[in-house]
């Protein structure tokens, strides 16, 4: 990582920001990436929101995960203050392109807001045969009760609950509810999406740009369709579907066929509509292959992901940061 002693030397050549949490820049390795990309001509420079953004500029492009500090915001003072510093940097130099747009990443921080995105998505994507699983959007206690009707009509069990908050690590802590007499399990405000059997495969879809890789994880097994007296199951996202997962809850009871991979053309189509509808270049797409009709089912959106085992994540992000340094400069 170039230090600021280093920096008026180098004025010459293009800057980017990083404004990453210290948990999000060891695991993308920055230090790495920033030796990568000073190679290539383009210095990295770490931001430190705690002290004053125009000090440590000027930048031409910055790429950030502000997912923890607008959260924070809600409730805590100092990350008001850090956000709202943020922004009025931001604001102060419309020149500056920020990976990505803050309005754009912060509706898929309420998984209310990406379902419904989701739901547009399934109708803007008919002739792919992509679709998304029924949901409900529970605000509060009583929803549970006055819902319960329509749920019979829309959705089925088992049903998946998350919480509204897409972000965090609470956020991961799901369950997955076997009849309405389980309503008591619900904590609202979440979201309830049927279950879709689907083999214990989760695709991951990674986009970097006009780039995008599919990464296939393990996930929930299948499990009998309707209600049934079986116990709330609570469960870690995150862990389920980490590359290394043996959980039992990913082992398939029978032996059932190799559902197909998801279509490349339906994938490339849905990551195109999907950055025209959202307007943002770091993105991940959960799809999953529904085991009874092979239709590619959309079940998450997020932003700005991990990326692991994406080969040659560095050079795919260094050329999406060159592209829209290119764009700066014939502008």
């Amino acid at each position: 990582m170039l230090t600021h002693t280093q920096i008026p030397r180098l004025m010459s050549l293009r800057r980017v920001g990083f404004c990453l949490s210290d948990k999000k820049r060891k695991r993308m390795n920055l230090d790495a990436f920033a030796n990568f990309c000073a190679l290539h001509g383009v210095e990295v420079v770490m931001i430190d929101l705690t002290q004053p953004l125009a000090l440590q500029g000027p930048f031409n492009v910055i790429v950030h995960k502000m997912s923890d500090i607008i959260v924070e915001a809600e409730h805590n003072r100092q990350s008001q203050q850090l956000l709202a510093n943020f922004q009025s940097y931001v604001s102060a130099h419309p020149s500056t392109v920020l990976l990505d747009p803050l309005p754009a990443m912060t509706q898929l921080l309420d998984r209310f807001a990406t379902y419904r995105i989701m739901s547009k998505l399934e109708n803007s994507l008919q002739d792919w045969r992509i679709c998304s699983p029924p949901y409900l959007e529970i605000h509060n206690e009583s929803d549970l009760v006055s819902k319960q009707t329509l749920m019979a009509q829309s959705l089925s069990f088992p049903l998946l609950c998350k919480t509204r908050v897409a972000h965090g690590s609470l956020s991961h802590e799901m369950s997955l509810i076997f009849s309405a007499d389980s309503f008591a399990d619900v904590h609202p405000p979440c979201v309830l999406q049927s279950f879709i059997n689907h083999g214990a495969v989760l695709h991951k879809v990674f986009v970097i740009g006009d780039k995008h890789f599919c990464v296939e994880r393990p996930s929930l097994k299948n499990f009998p369709s309707g209600p049934c007296d079986r116990k709330t199951i609570f469960f870690n996202s995150h862990q389920v579907s980490k590359p290394e997962s043996s959980s039992n809850l990913t082992a398939l009871d029978e032996q059932m066929p190799c559902l197909p991979p998801p279509s490349s053309q339906a994938i490339e189509a849905l990551v195109k509509e999907l950055r025209a509808q959202l307007g943002m270049a770091l993105l991940g797409v959960d799809v999953i292959i529904n085991s009874h009709t092979h239709t590619l089912t959309i079940i998450d959106i997020n932003i700005f992901p991990g990326y692991e085992g994406v080969p040659e994540f560095f050079s795919s992000l260094l050329s999406l940061i060159q592209s829209v340094l290119d764009q700066q400069t014939s502008g």
